[in-house]
């Protein structure tokens, strides 16, 4: 599979709260980690179980040789990363005792990836994983040529902006949280789990499947043919949620890609969202197979886990 998309290195501040407009917060810590949404999502698919290959953009400066670095002791293919004389993009994340979080992104080199600029890269048959934290227009192109090539889209819609139509049509498959479907519905309130499947069969409509996101409630979903449901998230210690988005995304899209149904594919990455839950970071905070499967088998029993599999 593919995924194209931002790499940042993380500067995460630990605070108590986040502050309010004019106030200062007294941190305890902070620490440097490899980031953004592209990078996190390729690095998270690799470790559930899928062959990826990047696109993407660094600077020329010792972040992005540190990031190059982080990525290729992955075994991801960085064929199509491409370097540029502008600074790789910094992403400052403030974490809160409880352990949400607040991110404010400068874009740096991920800004240089214009569709000009795109590797040759063959989409044919295969699945093209996108966020938006680079160029939109880039996302577009790259979302048409899979389609031209035959190959299908997932799109988590984050962060949402506007002018979104053409690529909202071009996902096959549609991941946002709570707050990004109320963005894109012009919802005056976020979803709540209780209202999240209705959502997801509007946001569902003319595609493969929508999925909302909702934490530690799990997951809201429809497809385009009718079905839909909730799909519970597993309990864990909650130490830091900045890579719970990103592990489920990258979950989600290699269980897709492995053949599984829609069900086992968010059920796989509810499992793969707790754990990333549990630690700190986004990339460092990232599971592996074999824990995933592992934290499944402990909720669900083996006979449930099979019928989930099975595409209906």
């Amino acid at each position: 599979m593919i995924v194209m998309g931002s790499s940042n290195m993380d500067i995460v501040l630990r605070v108590p709260r986040a502050p309010c407009a004019g106030e200062t917060v007294v941190g305890s810590a902070y620490d440097l980690h490899p980031g953004g949404k592209g990078a996190n999502q390729a690095v998270a698919a690799q470790r559930a179980g899928a062959s990826v290959r990047l696109i993407s953009a660094l600077g020329k400066d010792a972040y992005g040789d540190l990031l190059h670095e982080k990525l290729s002791q992955e075994n991801i293919d960085l064929a199509a990363l491409r370097r540029f004389d502008t600074p790789t993009g910094l992403a400052f994340i403030l974490v809160e005792e409880g352990g949400q979080n607040r991110i404010a992104i400068i874009s740096g080199a991920n800004g240089d990836l214009q569709p000009a600029l795109l590797p040759p890269v063959n989409f044919a048959h295969d699945i093209l994983l996108l966020q938006l934290e680079i160029p939109l227009q880039t996302v577009t192109v790259a979302a048409l040529r899979t389609h031209e090539m035959g190959g299908r889209v997932i799109l988590n819609a984050s962060p949402v902006g506007e002018d979104l139509g053409e690529i909202l049509a071009l996902a096959d498959m549609l991941l946002v949280n709570e707050i990004e479907a109320m963005q894109l519905l012009g919802l005056s309130h976020p979803v709540s789990s209780q209202d999240a499947v209705a959502v997801a069969v509007q946001l569902a409509a003319g595609r493969q499947v929508a999925v909302i996101t909702l934490g530690k409630a799990g997951a809201a979903w429809a497809t385009g043919q009718g079905k839909s449901g909730l799909l519970p998230g597993f309990p864990v210690a909650v130490v830091d949620t900045t890579g719970c988005g990103d592990a489920f995304a990258g979950a989600f899209s290699a269980s897709i890609a492995a053949g599984d149904s829609i069900e086992y594919a968010i059920t796989y990455a509810n499992a793969a969202g707790a754990l990333a839950a549990m630690h700190e970071g986004a990339q460092a905070s990232l599971p592996l197979r074999p824990a995933i499967e592992s934290l499944m088998t402990q909720y669900i029993p083996a006979d449930a886990i099979k019928k989930l599999r099975v595409k209906s």
